[in-house]
C-alpha cells in the first residue's frame, strides 16, 4: 500500500517571490511569482514543493483548491509535520514565554 502526505497551502501568487512560510494561524503560505492564469501558479507550487521534499513533479498532486487560493496536496511520501515544515524551509519559532 502506498502512503502519502496530504498537506493544506495557501498561495499568493503575483508575489514577486517565492518561498514558504506559516502564517498567525499556522498555515503554511507559499509565495509565488506566477500570476494565477492557465495553470501557471499552480504549476510553480508542485515544482516548488516537489523539489523541497525531493519527490518528482509527478509524485506532487492538487487534490483540493485547483482554482482557490488554499490548496490541498498530495505528496506521494510519508512526511511527518515537523519534517515538512523542514523541508520547505519553515521553521518552529519556540516561545520564551
Amino acid at each position: 500500500m502506498a502512503v502519502a502526505t496530504i498537506c493544506d497551502i495557501k498561495v499568493i501568487p503575483s508575489s514577486g517571490k517565492q518561498g514558504f512560510k506559516r502564517d498567525k494561524s499556522g498555515m503554511i503560505v507559499c509565495n509565488l511569482k506566477s500570476a494565477p492564469e492557465r495553470g501557471a501558479a499552480n504549476a510553480e507550487l508542485i515544482r516548488l514543493v516537489a523539489a523541497a521534499c525531493k519527490v518528482t513533479q509527478a509524485e506532487v498532486t492538487i487534490i483540493g483548491g485547483l482554482t482557490s487560493r488554499k490548496k490541498r496536496l498530495k505528496i506521494a511520501k510519508e512526511i511527518s509535520k515537523a519534517e515538512l515544515l523542514a523541508l520547505l524551509g519553515i521553521h518552529d519559532q519556540l516561545s520564551l514565554f
